[in-house]
């Protein structure tokens, strides 16, 4: 099992991850740290302990609203996906009529040509 070291708010906390997950520790690592940052900018110094719960409590926050943001697009990525697969059969029902309409008026055609084909012969 591979060690990372992440700094956060000015310590270094040792921890344990599989192999390939270090950099990707490191980066959730400065993530939280600039968060602390930004608390102890906007707050100033309030003690460590309150900033990293203000920092997780205001990272948590934010998961939650892309969380919810996800599953506003998940549905309305299904309703996308439905309105398109009723479109779809709509096209389906409209190209059949298009197709016997076309059929109806070949035969039609050709009615009438045999008409004018027995009309002009009985003339003569």
């Amino acid at each position: 099992m591979a060690q990372v070291g992440m700094q956060i708010a000015g310590r270094v906390y040792r921890v344990s991850c599989g192999e390939g997950e270090e950099a990707h520790l490191e980066d959730l690592a400065r993530l939280v740290d600039g968060k602390i940052g930004d608390m102890r900018e906007k707050f100033g110094e309030m003690g460590d302990q309150r900033l990293t719960v203000m920092a997780a409590v205001t990272l948590a926050d934010e998961l939650y609203e892309e969380r919810r943001r996800c599953e506003a697009l998940a549905a309305e990525i299904g309703a996308l996906r439905a309105e398109t697969a009723d479109a779809a059969r709509q096209r389906a029902r409209l190209v059949e009529r298009v197709v016997a309409a076309v059929d109806a008026a070949s035969l039609r055609v050709e009615e009438v040509a045999q008409e004018l084909a027995g009309g002009g012969r009985a003339e003569e």
